[in-house]
């Protein structure tokens, strides 16, 4: 058995999704793109003889194609490896298993090197087999080698996921959870998501383990003791709600050692975890069985948005009116994996209309009495919105950075409130103002931020009955709607 050793191993095949950009080529030994290979057409199932695992026959050409075999919660089976002549795969797969006595192997580091020799073996129809973690077509290497050989070159005899077995252990349905990879990414979106649904498995990697993602959930919310809803005690205040999770730490799973531990996020973020860790599963154990589902994953986008002032509690006439909202949101654009700021949010109906749309949502309002309603109306609308009693631009001091900022409100403040959005936000700010001479102080602070600036006017008139079945158009009172917006970066379909 020949070693050769590719760049060292940190988590072997999990680690792939970290080096492949969709529809970018990949960088080569001396950081050249590798070019990929033609892509093959899909395999042919000979009918009445279906694909199946190691041994079947269902897929032509067997001999000149790529074997991926996901080893689940055990070490790959001996008959998949039967024949090889090279296996790739982390070092902990390969230790694990009795390779051929003539095979060579190769421990997963940098792709491109192993990449290029897999080519070369397939070239001379020399059989491969790459070792991977769980299902290897779940934000693992599967997508990699599609990429560069082509589905058709692929035998993928997939395992049962780290994230299906830690569901299973834990006795939980996971067809309504969110699924999230931190594994060589930055982990802010796992953070968001985390903050604005029940159910997140979150698959870790070497610095996004239990204790980054503890800390991390931590400082959005309220310390643990902290008693929720007390006045701010200065100019500068930062008391949420604590955030209502529990991290359940998956370790070593299928081995002798395997743990699952239930934590608080701070006992989750002041330990040493290891390297064991592969999936976190972050709970509200309060919403964790959902509805039958029909649809997998997150919930599906709410059929209406903009929704009438009468589906939200507000004083007076103390609320953004359903259409200056609608463009609001628009220009907004909260999604899934992003954090938006409702600053001098009233009744929290824009901060409650952008957590339904899945976003993570901080609520600052200066008013008791408002704190109050906006936790009201967002437990009204089943939403997550964490409320911070305090005065911006204060306030917003020690919060993470958003992705996108509402201004509602100011006053006098207003222009410094939004430079220091737009200084922070990583895509757009949106402000509504009802008086005319804080336009010009608001779009300059868009623009020294280096803000796109555009805005509208907006007046309505909505249909309103009069005696005898007759209709009158009444006005709104007019509103300006200033944004800026920067061009964000995307990949893999959130905001990097």
């Amino acid at each position: 058995m020949h070693d050769r050793d590719a760049g060292g191993d940190r988590q072997g095949t999990q680690a792939v999704e970290a080096h492949a950009v969709p529809g970018r080529p990949r960088a080569g030994r001396r950081g050249h793109p590798v070019a990929p290979l033609p892509p093959r057409p899909l395999p042919r199932v000979p009918q009445g003889r279906p694909g199946g695992p190691a041994g079947a026959a269902g897929v032509e050409g067997r001999r000149n194609m790529i074997t991926v075999v996901g080893t689940g919660t055990g070490a790959a089976p001996a008959e998949s490896l039967a024949g090889a002549e090279l296996v790739v795969g982390g070092r902990r797969h390969l230790d694990a298993v009795r390779l051929p006595e003539a095979a060579e192997r190769i421990v997963l580091g940098p792709l491109a090197p192993a990449l290029d020799t897999m080519a070369e073996y397939l070239e001379k129809e020399r059989r491969v087999v790459v070792l991977a973690s769980g299902d290897p077509g779940f934000f693992g290497i599967v997508r990699v080698l599609a990429e560069r050989f082509g589905p058709a070159a692929l035998d993928v005899r997939p395992g049962v996921s780290s994230v299906a077995t830690a569901f299973a252990r834990v006795g939980l349905p996971w067809d309504d959870a969110v699924v999230v990879s931190a594994h060589g990414r930055d982990l802010r979106t796992a953070v968001n998501v985390c903050r604005a649904h029940p159910k997140v498995a979150v698959l870790t990697g070497p610095g996004t383990g239990p204790a980054a993602l503890g800390a991390a959930l931590a400082a959005g919310g309220a310390e643990e003791g902290r008693q929720a809803g007390a006045a701010p005690s200065g100019p500068v205040a930062r008391f949420p709600a604590p955030l209502q999770r529990v991290l359940l730490v998956a370790s070593a799973l299928g081995t002798r050692d395997e743990r699952i531990e239930r934590v608080t996020l701070s006992e989750a973020a002041a330990r040493d975890w290891g390297t064991a860790v592969s999936v976190v599963l972050c709970l509200d154990e309060s919403r964790v069985l959902g509805a039958v589902r029909t649809v997998a994953g997150p919930p599906s986008a709410p059929a209406q948005w903009a929704l009438e002032e009468s589906e939200f509690a507000y004083r007076d006439s103390m609320i953004t009116k359903f259409e200056v909202r609608a463009l609001a949101l628009a220009r907004l654009g909260p999604r899934l994996g992003d954090l938006v700021w409702d600053v001098g949010a009233g009744s929290g109906s824009v901060a409650v209309e952008c957590a339904r749309l899945g976003a993570a949502v901080v609520a600052v309002e200066k008013a008791a009495d408002g704190v109050e309603r906006i936790r009201a109306n967002a437990a009204a609308h089943e939403v997550d919105v964490q409320v911070v009693h305090g005065s911006a631009p204060d306030a917003l001091a020690e919060l993470d950075d958003p992705d996108a900022v509402f201004v509602g409100g100011g006053g006098r403040e207003l222009p410094g409130i939004v430079a220091m959005c737009a200084r922070r936000a990583r895509r757009s700010v949106v402000v509504a103002m009802a008086a005319l001479d804080r336009v010009p102080a608001v779009r300059a602070a868009l623009t020294d931020a280096g803000l796109d600036c555009d805005g509208v006017l907006l007046q309505s008139s909505r249909l309103a009955p009069l005696p005898g079945d007759v209709t009158r158009l009444a006005a709104t009172n007019p509103v300006f709607l200033l944004w800026g917006v920067r061009n964000p970066v995307y990949r893999e379909g959130v905001a990097q």
